[in-house]
């Protein structure tokens, strides 16, 4: 359920909108439109769910400053490094101000000072409130999380409760 709607129950256009206006996805290799500039590839989200002109170009301003390529908003995706590109991908997930944000291995393509950059601005986001579900293989990474669940061989495991670094709750579901 995601507030308080079963998504078993939901139609296909139920679906989509329910992903378009709450929830933000980050992919690992980014699934940047590649004839699209980095500003397009942010405002793709905010046409979909009809906002303006001007405020779309307000959002996208702000969220490519935010994680810090405003300067290279007419850039195509071929024109940036890996790191540039998955920090437009977050900035593209974040367009709509979506609740619930689900990254798969966020900082998987990015050197560790791009990458610690993306978690610490993930974490400004958990703390304004948004709810933010990451995959990583990276300890240093899961050291972001507030609640970690561990997953072995496809199943949920808790060989590692009460070992997890930090402040962590760790646990099974």
């Amino acid at each position: 359920t995601v507030d308080g709607e079963n998504l078993v129950a939901l139609s296909e256009n139920q679906l989509a909108r329910l992903r378009l206006h709450k929830m933000g996805f980050v992919f690992q290799n980014y699934n940047l439109l590649a004839n699209f500039t980095a500003r397009e590839n942010v405002e793709a989200p905010m046409v979909l769910a009809k906002l303006g002109r001007r405020e779309r170009r307000e959002r996208t301003h702000s969220l490519l400053e935010r994680v810090e390529l405003a300067e290279r908003d007419h850039h195509y995706p071929g024109e940036l490094s890996g790191g540039q590109q998955q920090r437009v991908a977050v900035a593209r997930a974040l367009a709509n101000n979506p609740p619930i944000l689900i990254g798969d291995e966020v900082t998987g393509d990015l050197d560790s000072e791009s990458g610690l950059a993306i978690m610490r601005l993930l974490a400004e986001l958990n703390e304004e409130g948004m709810t933010i579900v990451f995959v990583t293989h990276d300890p240093r990474m899961a050291e972001f999380a507030r609640r970690l669940i561990h997953i072995y061989d496809g199943k949920l495991s808790n060989s590692d409760a009460g070992k997890a670094p930090g402040n962590h709750q760790s646990e099974t579901a």
